[in-house]
């Protein structure tokens, strides 16, 4: 087949293990920059130009589409959906995933356990928010962070009314969310391939940090996750109608609660943690459904 990796860095983990696998099974891979394809949009005949060529010779792609650019990404995805192209995830998925809160939204009427969220239009009465959910420690996230980036762990009402002020004054849209203490900075993600977990992993944060992103020093080990923690991965995939994805989870005294779903998540965190081949086991879902 002809596989292409809509990404903008080729040299990234991700990406050459996505190259690296496909090439052992024969596949041709390509890696293309979404930023730099040309949306042809013609009667009965959408096409994309990339460089000095037309796309039209290929069988599946993988988005690994970064937040900064999900709207002229998504665009070049759902293009190659118009032009009857297979892709690990699509591109309302990608957008459904990347709307913090319309995603928490679909996941709550999925019946899907979470921290106990909130969500205000710039609201003053600030103690009003922090009470729906408990009160104080609350976290307070910028509905369009990533990485840990734009989350604050507020312990006190004067800190949170601070935050929230200061967000409030940049007309930034944040989301307030129970704190869960006994997860003690740790979380897990689940890596769901074909609507299965292929893989899962705790993650601690370092000393006195209460975010367990591996890109901010955080470590990983494998884990084995039990039935609840199995069954909220899945069914938080399925209703975000991601095949692929990673699911981030907290433990807590009344069962597993969801963070987020990441339409696009890294391999080398995964891979190195659990010594599972992530990326074959995507690429044999592109075989399957293609």
């Amino acid at each position: 087949m002809n596989i292409v990796i809509l990404s903008r860095n080729s040299h990234l983990y991700s990406t050459q293990r996505l190259i690296e696998e496909g090439r052992k099974r024969d596949h041709k891979i390509e890696v293309i920059d979404p930023l730099k394809c040309d949306i042809i949009i013609e009667k009965e005949k959408p096409t994309i130009y990339y460089k000095d060529r037309y796309l039209d010779y290929v069988d599946a792609i993988i988005p690994r589409i970064g937040a900064s650019v999900t709207f002229y990404g998504c665009a070049v995805v759902r293009q190659f959906e118009m032009m009857g192209v297979f892709s690990i995830v699509s591109s309302g998925a990608i957008l459904r995933s990347r709307d913090k809160l319309k995603s928490l939204q679909l996941l709550s009427k999925a019946g899907i356990g979470m921290p106990k969220t909130v969500f205000t239009n710039y609201s003053r009465d600030v103690q009003k928010a922090i009470n729906h959910v408990g009160g104080v420690p609350v976290i307070i996230k910028l509905l369009e962070g990533t990485q840990g980036l734009g989350v604050v762990l507020a312990e006190t009402k004067n800190a949170a009314e601070s935050v929230l002020e200061a967000f409030n004054g940049l007309e930034a849209r944040v989301i307030v969310q129970e704190f869960i203490k006994e997860a003690k900075g740790a979380d897990l993600r689940a890596l769901v391939v074909d609507g299965q977990v292929v893989g899962a992993m705790k993650r601690q944060g370092k000393d006195g940090e209460f975010r367990s992103n591996l890109h901010r020093g955080g470590s990983a080990e494998i884990i084995k996750l039990n039935e609840d923690e199995l069954k909220l991965a899945m069914s938080a995939a399925k209703a975000l109608k991601l095949p692929v994805c990673g699911v981030d989870m907290l433990q807590s005294a009344r069962g597993p609660l969801l963070l987020e779903v990441n339409s696009t998540p890294g391999l080398e965190g995964i891979e190195a943690a659990t010594g599972k081949n992530i990326a074959k086991a995507i690429i044999t879902y592109i075989e399957k459904n293609r």
